[in-house]
């Protein structure tokens, strides 16, 4: 059975853990080609290809290097929310720290830590641009 296009959900976001995003962010400007999107005050570092994001966040206390979470861009909330719930997981929640990316988060089956975002990940909008539009 083909999947329907329409409504299949796009990886966009790739979240990586480094002591150094400074240093990490040159390797894959310098070799890959990523533009620097931007630079936040807590170290953090977004990169993209036009299509990905790349956040590299620093890692804190004993927290090891690698794949802290990912991304999808998605068409409805509304829908991953029903899926979510017809397969007896839990709906997703509001990201903490109002994060400029994806509006909230869920976990899979097995605990990996996944972003959702109606909005998209190449663009910033915090919860105050959010709640603007709903109103």
């Amino acid at each position: 059975m083909a999947a329907d296009t329409n409504r299949r959900a796009k990886v966009r976001h790739i979240a990586i853990k480094t002591p150094d995003p400074n240093r990490l962010a040159d390797y894959y400007t310098k070799v890959y080609g990523l533009d620097v999107v931007l630079r936040r005050e807590t170290g953090s570092v977004y990169l993209s290809d036009g299509d990905l994001c790349l956040a590299l966040l620093p890692t804190r206390g004993q927290c090891a290097p690698g794949i802290e979470h990912f991304g999808f861009h998605i068409g409805s909330a509304e829908e991953i929310a029903e899926s979510l719930e017809g397969i007896g997981m839990d709906a997703p929640q509001t990201r903490p720290n109002d994060p400029p990316f994806a509006e909230t988060r869920v976990t899979d089956p097995d605990g990996n830590m996944i972003d959702l975002s109606v909005h998209g990940f190449e663009m910033q909008e915090f919860q105050d641009d959010r709640s603007k539009k709903e109103d």
